[in-house]
């Protein structure tokens, strides 16, 4: 399967989660996106560094969920990168067919809805970090890996590389 990536924006990334984009200024609060579903689990803010993706286009054969808790990446410091992501089908895992890839810029994070099927942080044209935040029992359940059928993701040529 072949995906285009597209503009990240709040209206087609709904389906999936919540677009953070920073205030003019002040504070905002993006409380509503994150959500719980284990009274035992406690809330995990890690930090992290990831390299860029060597070429285009990506190929990704494995997607991951946490089915019991809402994740957030929110760049610290990055150029462009790669969200991919999917609802769960009928069976419980990956929804392929509605595969969405979103390339988001500088400044834009992300909050994916609880059970949303994604790949690992991928980012484009230079190291970027990351604070996320998620919730974590520290059992298997935090966390699930699934092999699918390789993705292609493309992204336009109109969407720019910084250089």
């Amino acid at each position: 399967m072949i995906l285009a990536a597209e503009s990240l924006n709040p209206r087609d990334f709904a389906p999936f989660g919540d677009v953070l984009t920073p205030p003019s200024f002040g504070r905002s609060y993006f409380d509503q996106g994150l959500c719980n579903a284990r009274a035992a689990a406690q809330g995990s803010l890690s930090m992290t560094r990831a390299s860029p993706l060597q070429a285009l286009p990506m190929r990704a054969t494995l997607l991951e969920r946490h089915e019991f808790s809402s994740q957030s990446f929110v760049p610290l410091s990055v150029s462009r990168w790669l969200i991919v992501v999917a609802p769960s089908g009928m069976n419980g895992g990956p929804d392929l067919a509605r595969t969405r890839a979103f390339v988001a810029g500088p400044g834009l994070g992300v909050t994916l809805r609880i059970g949303v099927w994604h790949h690992g942080l991928t980012v484009l044209d230079r190291p970027a970090d990351f604070a996320i935040f998620m919730w974590r029992d520290g059992s298997a359940s935090d966390e699930e890996f699934v092999t699918v059928p390789e993705l292609t993701i493309t992204v336009p040529d109109w969407m720019g590389v910084e250089t």
